[in-house]
């Protein structure tokens, strides 16, 4: 196949050889033939030789491998690629069904997961949760985004009865306009067509919105920090900031929380989140939503004291150019909350910005804490599920940062 390619500049080609997905426009010397966003191109390295195939990009990435190892890229490759996705989760004790069923390690009922995470199932732009029998597809390429259509019946044919449908969720992370069709509008590409969904996790039920929800609809891949959540609330207060539509507090809740308080700017968000408590623990649980802005709500709050605090922002530094800012939002907040938090204890708090490293996030903790004046102990690093496996390759796929840490 006579396909465009993309000629590497001389000594370029060691990230290739180390196997990482993503090529920089900085590596390339020259470009043969017309690519458009979302074609396969092929990828030489100066000497002629050919190094790898992947989607074509119109950006600093500008090429996602999709394989180094045959440029012969048909719907079987890709099958054969789902079917290592899906065969990974049943290995990890998740149960493909629009049934309640038991993941991990026997002792809690779920029926939502991912499924396909990017490169970390050798898809670089292709995510995939499942919800109960609804599979949400995401593209983070215009390349992956193309293949819907295939990916669908593909899915239907490997996922049998227990699919219910298919929804795709791609209007906010497809990079170029006018790339996704209908005028980017997110929507069902097959069976039932219903806005919502209910699930369980850990034997909570929620209600997941396709429509409205962020990301995929929920936020899969703290449900193990969830759980961990929940093991530690049995009879303390706690305050879980940036709740959304509130797994943090139903874990904490069924884990014998005495109180919970639930804050997010968004009134959708905590509507919902009342509404999965009310449905899990009736209308007089001990829990209260509070639609407000986070730092100015721990900036304001004094005589309300917490056993337990939750920081699970969203993605303060988008990119490396905005990373300073970032950290100083993060500090910011991490300092409020260890300031109000009771002696001893508990703080979870997360970063979920690629361009925050591991590094950059402790640094960040050891200054809050610092200028909180408090004495803080690391119990436990928190990364991502299972369910969201990260290529050796590459390391840009550990996105979610998160520690447990003690206040004093």
């Amino acid at each position: 196949m006579n396909r465009p390619r993309l000629i590497l500049a001389p000594g370029k080609e060691k990230a290739l050889l180390r196997r990482h997905p993503w090529i920089f426009s900085g590596a390339i010397r020259r470009i043969e033939g017309d690519p458009q966003e979302g074609d396969l191109v092929d990828v030489f390295a100066s000497d002629g030789s050919w190094m790898a195939t992947g989607h074509f990009q119109n950006d600093s990435i500008i090429c996602k491998v999709l394989s180094f190892d045959t440029s012969d890229i048909t719907p079987d490759f890709f099958e054969r690629r789902l079917r290592s996705a899906i065969d990974y989760r049943r290995r990890m004790g998740f149960r493909i069904s629009s049934l309640i069923s038991t993941s991990g390690d026997g002792l809690c009922k779920t029926n939502v997961f991912r499924l396909v995470n990017g490169e970390g199932d050798n898809l670089p732009g292709l995510i995939c949760d499942w919800y109960n029998g609804v599979l949400v597809m995401q593209a983070h390429s215009v390349g992956m985004h193309r293949l819907f259509p295939m990916f669908t019946d593909l899915f239907v044919s490997l996922l049998g009865d227990a699919l219910v449908s298919v929804f795709d969720k791609s209007s906010a992370t497809v990079p170029s306009p006018g790339s996704h069709p209908e005028g980017g509008t997110d929507g069902f590409l097959w069976g039932e067509e219903n806005a919502e969904r209910e699930i369980v996790e850990h034997g909570n039920r929620m209600v997941i919105n396709f429509f409205e929800g962020q990301k995929t609809g929920f936020f899969v891949d703290q449900r193990e920090n969830r759980q961990l959540v929940g093991s530690l609330s049995e009879g303390h207060r706690v305050l879980n900031c940036f709740g959304y539509t509130g797994g943090f507090s139903l874990a904490a809740l069924r884990g014998g929380a005495t109180y919970v308080e639930t804050v997010d700017i968004s009134k959708k968000a905590i509507d919902l989140c009342n509404r999965n408590v009310a449905l899990n623990f009736g209308d007089a649980a001990p829990h209260r939503g509070v639609v407000a802005d986070v730092m100015k709500y721990l900036s304001e709050t004094h005589d309300s004291k917490f056993d337990i605090i939750i920081l699970d922002p969203p993605a303060f530094a988008k990119s490396h150019r905005s990373l300073q800012q970032g950290l100083k939002g993060y500090r910011s907040i991490n300092q409020k909350a260890m300031e109000m938090i009771e002696p001893g204890g508990l703080l979870f708090t997360f970063s979920c910005s690629q361009a925050v490293s591991v590094d950059d996030f402790r640094t960040m903790v050891f200054t809050a804490a610092a200028n909180a004046h408090k004495s803080v102990r690391i119990v436990r690093q928190l990364p991502h599920a299972l369910d969201h496996p990260v290529s050796v390759y590459h390391p840009e796929g550990e996105y979610l940062k998160g520690l447990l840490l003690q206040v004093e």
